[in-house]
């Protein structure tokens, strides 16, 4: 509820001498017929009337409140608003091949540190629609695109490595996630393509997966993930003897190619990064997001309830009643 004029509860002040004057009145107010002698009547018991004739200055307090308060036109406000959006329509594409696997994002793999970054990114979004493309060996649309942010997310946390053993095909998830989104009515289509390895695997070069996606006006970012050099391995062994299987941590070559994810976003008109770690891999996806932002447009109706005249009336009923009480129950005798 609000106020339309606020300043009128400044008279509320006048309360306080509205009190103040009546205890001054009570204490000097003397008794018109005198007696010689009222020992016999201090010992009569006061009449509950006596006790109660006070009640009166609080209606009057109260009445006046609730006048102020009408006075300052209480109303209820509500704020219609028509939001216009200009959807961007976004394609999730992600590497869950065996070398998502390596340690270099210490203590999580570069699979889990991927997810968990994808998921942050799709919760800072509201209007668009959403999809992800998992990739190995092959391509595949896990989920197409969608407003319903609740799948989307379980869908990232479910993803898993492939029994595609170590393929990377770029160029057939770029292709893959291009064919959800060339029929899109969106004036913006986006390709967020997250790989740690060269395109080793599928039937379509990446190169050209990516210019078909710009002839068809859709903008890809590559994200490159995995330190250089060499990186830290879990491979499982098999003891000969007992068969007991066991997981030792070997140090392998990291294959992401940097310069090829560059010409894949140069092509469409996009950008290339590479994350190391895992705050440059959140700073990546958050500069993303501020680059895809959705154009917002509202227009507000606002509307006003009067509700003045309820308090109004109480204000009144309340006075009307401390009135007749006093020329009536607590009346006074001159």
């Amino acid at each position: 509820m609000t106020f339309r004029n606020p300043e009128y509860f400044w008279f509320l002040v006048l309360v306080i001498p509205m009190v103040w004057f009546y205890i001054v009145r009570e204490r000097k107010r003397k008794v018109t017929v005198r007696f010689s002698d009222l020992s016999i009547l201090k010992k009569l018991p006061r009449s509950p009337v006596q006790w109660m004739r006070h009640i009166l200055i609080v209606m009057r307090a109260a009445g006046f409140c609730f006048l102020v308060v009408a006075l300052a036109r209480p109303q209820k406000t509500v704020t219609e608003v028509d939001v216009t959006t200009e959807g961007i329509d976004i394609m999730l594409v992600l590497d869950i091949s065996e070398s998502m696997r390596a340690l270099d994002f210490k203590p999580d793999d570069r699979l889990e540190v991927a997810k968990r970054t994808l998921k942050d990114f799709v919760r800072k979004r509201t209007h668009d629609r959403i999809g992800l493309v998992l990739f190995g060996g092959r391509a595949f649309t896990r989920c197409p695109l969608t407003t319903d942010y609740g799948i989307l997310l379980q869908m990232i946390e479910d993803a898993d490595y492939t029994d595609f053993s170590n393929m990377t095909a770029i160029g057939t998830a770029i292709a893959t996630a291009a064919n959800r989104l060339k029929d899109s009515p969106s004036k913006s289509r986006v390709i967020v393509l997250l790989t740690d390895g060269a395109n080793n695997a599928g039937d379509i070069p990446p190169l050209m997966a990516a210019a078909a996606a710009a002839e068809l006006g859709i903008r890809i970012y590559a994200v490159g993930v995995g330190r250089e050099g060499m990186v830290p391995f879990p491979v499982e062994v098999v003891d000969p003897r007992t068969g007991r299987r066991s997981t030792r941590i070997q140090q392998i070559e990291s294959d992401v190619d940097m310069k090829e994810l560059a010409a894949i976003a140069a092509i469409t008109g996009g950008k290339s990064y590479r994350a190391q770690n895992t705050e440059e891999l959140q700073e990546i996806y958050d500069e993303i997001d501020r680059m895809e932002r959705t154009e917002i447009k509202t227009i507000s109706y606002v509307s006003h309830s009067e509700y003045f005249y309820k308090w109004l009336w109480i204000g009144f009923l309340i006075i009307a009643a401390e009135m007749l009480l006093q020329k009536t129950i607590f009346r006074r005798i001159p």
